[in-house]
């Protein structure tokens, strides 16, 4: 039986599946993950410093306009269409199959591609709010702002993103603990499972069958009932729903 087989038998014999997925869901919509070898390389290159301390709550606070300006160019790829993951897990989703998408990422493709019930761990880039009095604003107005975009109250309007040293929202990880610990399967793709805590959700899994879809090999393969080392679009293309 080949893995996509296998895959195909798992889906097909489960009625609580989430998806908790990483970058590597959305580099086949061309979105870079930035904290590849790649990306670390051309940030150092380019601004004298990692990508972590350029999206850290510290540097946005000292660094404001330097902050902004790196965010634009570098997380926010506004062009971006699903690909054929986020698609199937929509799919997945209508048929039923899928309780919850789980993300890693801020890119909002989940909801472009249909899904509706999608936990955004470290928030989104089309949600930004005012300081200083909470006044909401859409990607666009961030995108257009020359510099440091501001309310018309003055305030400072920030991206509801989870910057490196801010806590993910509580509550937000309290549903994804409650939503995994009460699937039947649990597949995670696209993330090598090093960035925590989102990472550690996967000790709250106690159903039957844990799914790893990554390219690369991580520190969780041993526990899974099925391990593919491809790219997740090309893999969840080849599902069919019943």
């Amino acid at each position: 039986m080949t893995k996509i087989s296998e895959l195909q038998e798992i889906i097909d014999n489960s009625n609580n599946i989430v998806f908790f997925g990483g970058a590597g869901v959305s580099t086949e919509s061309g979105i870079p993950d930035f904290r590849s070898e790649s990306g670390i390389f051309k940030t150092l290159e380019e601004y004298g410093t990692s990508p972590e301390e350029l999206v850290s709550h510290s540097y946005y606070m000292e660094h404001t306009e330097e902050f902004f300006n790196y965010y634009k160019e570098n997380l926010v790829f506004k062009d971006a269409e699903p690909n054929p993951a986020h698609l199937k897990l929509a799919e997945l989703e209508n048929a039923g199959k899928l309780k919850a998408v789980i993300t890693q990422n801020i890119d909002g493709l989940h909801q472009k591609a249909g899904s509706r019930n999608v936990l955004e761990l470290h928030g989104s880039i089309h949600r930004n709010y005012c300081q200083i009095c909470g006044k909401g604003y859409d990607l666009n107005y961030i995108l257009e702002s020359d510099g440091i975009p501001r309310c018309e109250c003055g305030g400072i309007i920030k991206p509801d993103v989870v910057l490196y040293e801010e806590p993910l929202n509580r509550n937000l990880l309290n549903d994804s603990f409650n939503y995994i610990s009460k699937a039947d399967t649990l597949i995670i793709g696209g993330t090598s499972l090093v960035v925590y805590p989102a990472a550690g959700l996967i000790h709250n899994f106690i159903g039957s069958k844990l799914v790893l879809i990554n390219k690369s090999e991580t520190a969780y393969d041993s526990l899974a009932s099925l391990v593919i080392n491809e790219a997740i679009g090309e893999t969840l293309e080849q599902i069919e729903i019943l």
